[in-house]
């Protein structure tokens, strides 16, 4: 069965640090491009950061450019979202997706979701 299942959500003052983790099986992790999306109470989903796992292109919303980095170990088909810097404004349950890489939007078309982790940044 196809699994994705956030953790490292949390917590955190502005300024601060946390790294999510997104841990997959069930697919050819190798094949998908994976993605983090976040929404935030009242607000519609939006992407974030994304990477493709067959030759490592990523992409980050402007939003969080310089400040989020995302990466990929194929070994334990996990993807991490490092993010630096937070904001109160990235106050947001955040998802991570897999999906087959296109070339407009985050640059994939989400099929598996995870269930989500909350990151609650306070001021």
């Amino acid at each position: 069965e196809v699994q994705l299942v956030e953790s490292g959500g949390g917590l955190v003052q502005a300024g601060g640090s946390l790294r999510l983790s997104c841990a997959t099986s069930g697919f050819r992790f190798d094949d998908y491009a994976i993605g983090w999306y976040r929404q935030a109470p009242g607000k519609e989903r939006e992407g974030v950061s994304s990477i493709s796992n067959s030759d490592g292109t990523t992409f980050h919303d402007r939003s969080v450019k310089g400040r989020f980095t995302i990466s990929s170990d194929n070994a334990k088909t996990t993807v991490y979202l490092q993010m630096n810097s937070l904001k109160p404004e990235d106050t947001a349950v955040y998802y991570c997706a897999a999906g087959l890489a296109v070339d407009y939007g985050l640059g994939l078309v989400p099929t598996y979701w995870g269930q989500g982790t909350q990151v609650t940044v306070s001021s």
